[in-house]
């Protein structure tokens, strides 16, 4: 069965992104096409980017990496939950986006994000990461605006649209991380 990551991508105290996260694994949770794991990157506590050799080598020194790495590893697609901090994603999510390389490649990833404008200039960025990675971003996301899908900035209520809207994007991320699971199979032979 597909293994889809949920990963919160935000470390911040008080941060909005902790119930949407659990908003995205709840519904997923519901559905039986994909096991769905809701990853936190406040549980790794990664420190800035501290590889003394690119992640392409693969070769990590760091236990904090290794266990970053394991995590990464497990899953056949993400589903990113970010929030827009400057027009872009948070420095954590990319801090910890950054710490890998084959641990991304050949997968599939959606974005749910929040923000003024529905957090998304920070999937524009993320978009481009993927790229890079090699990870096959889906059309299809979910964008939740701090003025209507928040009440007073801070307590998440989203509009019942959204979660037709998650689906939609949960059912992009389970078909493209299927097939691409052929694509890491031929290349593992």
């Amino acid at each position: 069965m597909t293994k889809v990551a949920i990963i919160l991508g935000s470390t911040r105290p008080g941060r909005n992104g902790e119930a949407v996260a659990n908003w995205v694994f709840d519904i997923a949770s519901k559905r039986d096409d994909a096991e769905y794991e809701l990853v936190d990157l406040k549980d790794y506590n990664l420190p800035h980017l501290d590889e003394a050799l690119p992640p392409s080598l693969g070769q990590y020194s760091q236990p904090h990496t290794k266990a970053w790495a394991e995590k990464i590893a497990s899953f056949d697609a993400f589903v990113f939950v970010t929030p827009e901090y400057n027009h872009s994603t948070s420095g954590a999510l990319k801090n910890a986006i950054d710490f890998l390389y084959a641990e991304w490649n050949n997968k599939a990833a959606g974005f749910v994000s929040y923000g003024s404008v529905g957090g998304t200039r920070a999937v524009e960025h993320l978009r481009l990461i993927m790229g890079e990675l090699q990870v096959a971003d889906v059309r299809s996301q979910v964008a939740l605006s701090l003025f209507t899908d928040f009440e007073n900035f801070s307590v998440f209520a989203p509009g019942a649209h959204q979660e037709d809207t998650l689906n939609a994007t949960l059912d992009q991320v389970v078909a493209w991380g299927g097939a691409l699971k052929a694509l890491r199979a031929g290349q593992a032979a």
